[in-house]
């Protein structure tokens, strides 16, 4: 938790009740897709996010979105263990957040998905972080760790604060477009005594 909170609380009270109400509002519709709220007390909301197209179907991730300070500053998003609540190391956080590069003018989408499927077209992964044992953090403008980063200095957080693109909506529905919707099934990997998941990569957004 932050503990810096220089505009009035309770503006930020104020703008954390209505998100949640619009969070609740539609919870049956998020529950459907794997997305659970476990908690929300001000400041923080926790969701967590499951595949419920496998089964059995597994946790995959779990974030709790800070409102210290909003909307002065972005939300925060910091990837935890749902049982424990403390942060995960990026090794142990079995979700990519990929985003897929644009088409080539005039490639056939069956061609890109194809140089996709064989690794030649790179797709970037929105989950970054500073080595296997760090936590990760979600590279995404419009959220805190990407605007505090010091290579997106020139990327102001003020210039995204009216689109309405860094709601708690916005930044649960990008985990869930980039990381949950685009698992397929389980596969087993046959080198090792583990299962992965793959992925449809045509439900992978730009």
């Amino acid at each position: 938790m932050f503990e810096l909170q220089t505009v009035d609380p309770e503006v930020s009270r104020a703008k954390f009740a209505r998100e949640v109400a619009d969070y609740r509002a539609l919870k049956e519709t998020y529950r459907k897709r794997g997305q659970i709220l476990l908690d929300a007390t001000f400041p923080q909301v926790c969701v967590m996010f499951a595949a419920p197209k496998l089964r059995p179907s597994p946790i995959l991730a779990c974030v709790v979105v800070d409102f210290t300070d909003y909307d002065v500053q972005p939300l925060s998003v910091r990837f935890v263990d749902p049982f424990t609540r403390e942060s995960v190391k990026a090794k142990d956080l079995p979700l990519p957040m990929l985003r897929r590069p644009p088409v080539p003018p005039g490639m056939p989408m069956e061609m890109y998905l194809q140089l996709m499927q064989q690794g030649m077209l790179q797709m970037n992964n929105l989950l970054q972080t500073h080595g296997p044992d760090e936590p990760p953090f979600l590279c995404l403008p419009r959220v805190r760790e990407y605007h505090d980063n010091p290579a997106h200095t020139g990327d102001s957080w003020f210039l995204h604060r009216r689109s309405g693109e860094g709601s708690l909506a916005f930044i649960l529905d990008t985990i869930w477009s980039h990381g949950i919707n685009p698992i397929e099934n389980y596969q087993m990997v046959a080198q090792a005594p583990t299962i992965a998941i793959a992925l449809n990569l045509e439900r992978v957004p730009l």
